[in-house]
């Protein structure tokens, strides 16, 4: 037979053969059990370094093994493994046709099978299966996840629960993945979301889990066919596994109530999720594009009596009626939280009398910022708040016709209130830039060879403080600088710049 590299063997047997090498790679002819158990035996008796490769006859079982090496050329240095490696003089005494960068082989007496050999070409069989299976269910379930699964479970520990999904696939839920206290019994039959294929070679490879925002979404995609077929949307969900949930829906037709199809006759449908998540109580929320009425909607079953929203730190402040209260934080805010991570908004509730009482500071301390700031009278400023005005920026530059819109405001009130609030601006703009530039050079840039106070202290004025700033800078920008010429500023610039080249050499 020929063997994988295209060297001649000296057998005479025929079929198809196999090679292993001391690495225990195989070519595309596959692997057999006695090929591993020849080398160890051939490993033993020429040292490990001996490059070994067994030929197998798949129909008959018979097997050669035979000992090779590679050719050099005879002025060669390329030589490291004397093993393994030689150069053509000593090359053509095994094949007179040896050529450099080919290979020559000698046969060498093969390992008799005994029990012990027996054995492990049994253990190298079965770890090759059971690779082979492994390797199987990753590649079959590596396109799943994110899917509803469903099987048997076969074992409780400790640690979670192992699951038959057939086909020889094993899921694992870990205990945090599990809902709280959930009675799970081997036999049993679980639903759970696949939530990550994991290549391993012990262990398990499938990890599902129970207590995900998805898992709840794939359950109401069984139960609830208009999900399934698109006529409703699920927008969102959030959980307190075990406990409670809300979702977010929404009909594309406006022929179906989306909340009505989700509950069901009766309830029979949220009913039937609810038993498989072992009680859990699902609110069926309809979604709104508007964010408030959203909300609103979110905080189900508590009744909101006001809203108001604050969009730049995305936050809402929610009055309700003092005896509700309770219920609109839920138990152990449960439902307060809910509602936050469904609608996405920071919600704080709070009672009414809370809430006016709030109102009326945030009123008195916008009244005495546009008194102070814009220097009006309480009246002036008082208009400015009830029309929604809530910083000197939005007075300086809304448009013109908001401000003509409001009934007490004229084209001369508007143009004035427009300027001074448009002169705090700027004021504070120059404040802001003076306390930049009074900030003095960091040590770093004081360190550097030719530097000097007062240079540093003039490219501070630039906001130029560091080294890594100057280095960042090219002569152009330097220009106009008092003692600094083009010459100064390249040595300054490249001295600047080092440390970056020897980070650059280290990391190399």
């Amino acid at each position: 037979t020929r063997s994988a590299t295209g060297a001649t063997s000296p057998s005479s047997r025929s079929g198809r053969s196999s090679r292993t090498t001391p690495g225990g790679s195989t070519d595309s002819r596959g692997d057999a059990a006695p090929a591993p158990v020849a080398l160890i035996g051939a490993r033993k008796r020429y040292g490990d370094d001996a490059d070994v490769r067994v030929s197998i006859n798949r129909d008959t079982g018979d097997y050669d093994t035979f000992r090779r090496w590679k050719v050099f050329a005879d002025d060669s240095t390329e030589l490291e493994t004397p093993d393994r490696e030689l150069r053509m003089i000593d090359a053509t005494d095994v094949d007179p046709k040896a050529e450099p960068g080919g290979f020559v082989e000698q046969a060498i007496p093969s390992v008799d099978f005994g029990r012990i050999a027996a054995q492990t070409a049994k253990q190298v069989i079965v770890q090759k299966v059971r690779e082979a299976e492994r390797k199987k269910v990753v590649e079959e379930f590596q396109g799943r996840v994110g899917q509803l699964m469903s099987g048997v479970v076969k074992r409780v520990d400790r640690n979670g629960v192992y699951v038959d999904l057939g086909a020889n696939a094993e899921g694992f839920i870990p205990r945090e993945n599990m809902m709280p206290r959930e009675p799970v019994r081997p036999q049993d039959r679980v639903k759970a979301l696949l939530r990550e294929v994991r290549s391993e070679p012990r262990g398990p490879q499938l990890f599902l889990t129970r207590t995900s925002p998805q898992f709840l979404l794939e359950l109401f995609k069984i139960e609830v066919p208009e999900v399934g077929q698109g006529l409703i949307e699920i927008l969102g969900a959030a959980r307190d596994p075990g406990l409670r949930a809300k979702i977010a829906v929404k009909s594309n037709d406006r022929r179906i109530d989306p909340v009505g199809a989700c509950v069901g006759m009766r309830g029979s449908r949220v009913q039937a999720v609810s038993n498989e998540l072992a009680g859990e109580r699902v609110d069926i929320i309809l979604w709104n594009e508007s964010p408030a009425q959203f909300v609103i909607n979110a905080m189900s079953p508590a009744d909101v009596s006001s809203i108001v929203v604050d969009e730049e730190s995305h936050s809402m402040d929610l009055a309700v009626q003092e005896d509700k209260l309770s219920q609109a934080i839920g138990r152990g805010g449960q439902n307060i939280r809910l509602a936050s991570e469904l609608t996405g908004w920071e919600l704080n509730v709070m009672t009414e009398a809370a809430a006016e009482e709030k109102s009326e500071k945030e009123s008195r301390a916008l009244l005495e910022l546009f008194m102070q700031r814009l220097d009006v009278d309480e009246d002036v400023a008082l208009i400015l708040v009830q029309e929604g005005f809530s910083s000197i920026e939005e007075v300086a530059y809304v448009p013109t016709n908001e401000l003509l819109g409001i009934e007490e405001f004229d084209q001369g009130m508007v143009d004035e209130l427009r300027n001074r609030a448009r002169d705090v601006l700027i004021t504070e703009a120059i404040q802001s830039e003076e306390t930049v530039d009074k900030a003095p050079p960091a040590d770093d840039l004081l360190s550097l060879d030719g530097m000097d106070a007062g240079l540093a202290a003039q490219l501070a004025a630039r906001g130029i403080r560091t080294r890594d700033d100057l280095a960042e800078q090219a002569i152009d920008d330097l220009e106009g600088i008092e003692g600094l010429d083009n010459e100064r500023s390249a040595r300054l610039i490249m001295a600047a710049r080092a440390h970056w080249f020897d980070q650059q050499e280290a990391a190399g």
